[in-house]
Parts: C-alpha cells; structure tokens; sequence
C-alpha cells in the first residue's frame, strides 16, 4: 500500500469506531479481515496511525476546527509526528487511493497550529468532563500531566531473575537497543520512534524461554513496593493474568506461598502459561467457582494482601487511548463500588502486622486517596505505612524516585511525566498487632 492508501484506511477504521463506539483493536481487526490485500507492515502502520490520531483527537481537532477523521489525522500528523505542511501536502495529494488535497482552510490551519490558547483539556487530550476530576488530583498541572499521557509508551520488560539477571537479558534484545530502565532494577525498555513499530516480543527466544515479561515499569515497580521476603504468604487478590503474581514469585525465590485469584475466573486464563514458562512454584491459583469462597481457610493469615484494583484505567490512556473517549461518569461510580468491595474483602485476609498494599492504574483521587481514606474509616484497625518508607524497597534509587513522584498522605503517584511509567498509585497500610 501506498503512504496516501494508509492514510485512506486509518480514515475508515477512525470512522468505524467514532459509528459504532467500538475499542480500536475490533476496528482494526475487522479492517484487516476485509482487506487481506494488505500485508503485515500495512497492517501495523495503519494502526500506529489510527492509535495516535486517537491520543491526540481532542487537540488536532482543535487546530483543524472540527473533528471529522480527516481532520483529526491531519491535526495528529502535525502535532504528533512534527510532519509541516509542505510533507503532508505530499501525502494528501488526491492521487488513487490517497485522500484528497488540501483545501484553502486546511492549509492555513496546518501553518498556525498552536495550542498556546487552548482549553486545558485540549492541551491534555482529555474528555472536558473529566476535568473537575483532574483537577482534584492534579492540581494546576493536570493540563502538563494529561499531554503526557497522551504521547506513544515505549515497550518495558521485566527480567525474570528466577532464570537470568538484566545485563544477560539486555545481550540478548540487543537487537532491539533495550535499556536498563530508570527505576525498576529489573526493568529493560525499548524506546520507540514515533512511527517504529512495536517489536515482536513474544516470539523471541528470550521471552519463550520465560526469561522476560512484557511489563509496565510502573506495574513492576508496584509490585516491588509490596516489600515481601522469602519466607512471606502472600495473596494477589486481583491476579488477573498475573503480571505482579510474577514480580512477588521472583522477589520471594520461588519460596514461601502465594495464592493467585480473582473475582472473574476469566481474567485467570493466561496465568497457568505465564507461571509454567516462567519457572514459578510457589504460587497455588485459586479459581472462583460459583458462590464459594476460595480464600475461605486464608482469614487472618496473609503476611501481605495485594489489591490490582479494577478502575478506570486512566494512568494507561498511553497504551489504550480509545478507551479515555468511551469512558463514562458512570463507569467510575461502578469501579468505585468493586474498589470498595475488594478492599474490604482484603482487610479480612491481613493477619495482624501484616501489609494490605492497595494499587489502581488510575489518576483520579476518587479511586486513590479518597478509597484509601473511606478504608481507614471501615478499618480503623489499618495504618498508613508513610510513602517515604515504602520507596525504600528500590535501594538506592529510592530517593530519587520519591522526589519524582506525587507524594500525598495515602500513597504515592507515579506519572509518565514524572516517572516516565504509565500512571499508578500505590498505598501501603499495615494492620495493627492484635
């Protein structure tokens, strides 16, 4: 396909998504499907496309004056990939299959684009809905804040060191250019090019060997707060397809015990691959069936409780940006509710003195602090471990990191423009002795 017939198709599948109000992977899917012409490269490059014109939707419609798919992937080609006029106008040339040629508007509206005057949400990219939320939360910066959410994640790694340690894990994706990351000491990233394609992970060796993970540093270093030893019963009460089950498997040795589960037994179907390729034995899974209760023999016996909270998602707008634009006022209010059922749940399972380490990918003080402060309200038998001490778990890169991160009473924020990770919060509490 030609540069101009990509353009075309990113157009199509924009379409169908603004129509139908579907996530981007469907429409892309479906794409694919009715167009078996295109070849992979086609395929991957149309979706970059399609991907940054939604990270940027609000912003390059601001600058070309409406929203229309045209508009927005001209807008996203001038303020995302830095193209000027002139190398755009190469692209929409009107010839077969490419769009059609600038108009008098479009042309002028390319030269002065500026979001110096825009609306916050605008320089953001967010719903303007959500903005009294931000607010909350961010404070002055959320503007600053929600533009860089709004840029392409690099892909992070975690090293399994059960198997291999960083720099032999980095040898072999040297390939790729893979760097140490900033704060997880177990951390390797591959930094993007705007218009690179993601690499093929999973089919290398290292990675079917079990010797790494496709893992958000921030994720990593969540679980990495959790502060667990070798000898440490731990539960992952949201484990889902066990990203952080992984982390607290590798920092523990393979000893002690950790008991994997989760509310939907769905989210548990990939666990069982990760854990064999990863070489894990000391985690049991605990698979929900019906009413019964699998965490029933646990009460009072877990010397720490991990909470992946359902939210929002907001802190990964980076690596799903269709899902910041059918996100609703009332999918928050619904998370609330589970985030206040799964809490609860977990205060059940904290022997005395152990640790209830509550996390949410999400940016909004209402499914962060304002939980963990309602917690402590229903529990007043829970403290708040200070963050200060928490950072500690990364060494000697904890004092740096707790400068970079927001500090608040409950916990502790991360931030692509702060830490460079997708956006997580992370309070530890501890229960009291009895």
């Amino acid at each position: 396909m030609t540069p101009g017939a990509r353009l075309s198709a990113a157009m199509e599948v924009l379409a169908d998504i603004e129509a139908k109000r579907r996530p981007a992977g469907d429409a892309l899917k479906d794409w694919g499907l009715a167009h078996r012409f295109a070849g992979s490269g086609d395929r991957a490059v149309i979706a970059g496309l399609v991907y940054d014109a939604l990270r940027r939707r609000l912003s390059a419609a601001w600058i070309m004056g409406n929203a229309s798919p045209r508009a927005v992937l001209l807008g996203m080609l001038r303020l995302a990939r830095g193209y000027d006029e002139q190398t755009i106008d190469l692209l929409f040339d009107g010839s077969t299959y490419a769009p059609s040629r600038l108009d008098p508007d479009e042309r002028t509206r390319l030269a002065a684009a500026d979001l110096a005057t825009a609306p916050l949400p605008v320089i953001g990219d967010y719903p303007e809905w959500l903005d009294s939320h931000f607010a909350r939360s961010l404070g002055d910066a959320r503007g600053e804040e929600l533009a860089a959410l709004a840029q392409r994640a690099p892909v992070d790694l975690r090293v399994n060191t059960l198997k291999t340690h960083r720099a032999k894990a980095a040898s072999l994706l040297s390939h790729f250019r893979a760097e140490p990351c900033r704060w997880s000491p177990i951390g390797l990233r591959i930094a993007l090019d705007p218009e690179a394609k993601n690499p093929a992970i999973h089919v290398e060796p290292a990675f079917l060997k079990g010797l790494i993970e496709v893992q958000d540093e921030g994720s990593q270093l969540a679980a990495l707060l959790c502060g667990v030893t070798r000898r440490s019963q731990a539960i992952d009460l949201c484990a889902g397809a066990g990203g952080k089950t992984l982390v607290l498997a590798a920092m523990m040795e393979n000893h002690g015990q950790i008991y994997a589960t989760d509310s939907d037994k769905h989210r548990l179907a990939a666990i069982h691959a990760r854990i064999a390729r990863a070489g894990v034995r000391n985690v049991q899974v605990r698979t929900p069936t019906g009413s019964a209760d699998a965490l029933h023999d646990l009460e009072a016996k877990a010397d720490l409780v991990l909470i992946d909270a359902p939210c929002t998602g907001t802190g990964t707008w980076r690596r799903n940006p269709d899902a910041k634009w059918r996100m609703r006022p009332g999918s928050l209010a619904e998370r609330q509710k589970e985030q206040v059922v799964v809490l609860d749940r977990a205060a059940a399972l904290v022997k005395p003195g152990g640790r209830l380490v509550y996390v949410t990918c999400s940016l909004l003080d209402e499914e962060n602090g304002e939980q963990v402060r309602a917690f402590l309200g229903r529990h007043p038998g829970f403290a708040i471990v200070p963050p200060v001490e928490v950072t500690g778990a990364l060494g000697e890169e904890a004092s740096a990191f707790g400068a970079a991160v927001r500090i608040s009473v409950e916990g502790l924020l991360m931030t692509p423009l702060r830490t460079g990770t997708d956006g997580f919060f992370v309070a530890v509490l501890t229960r009291n002795p009895a």
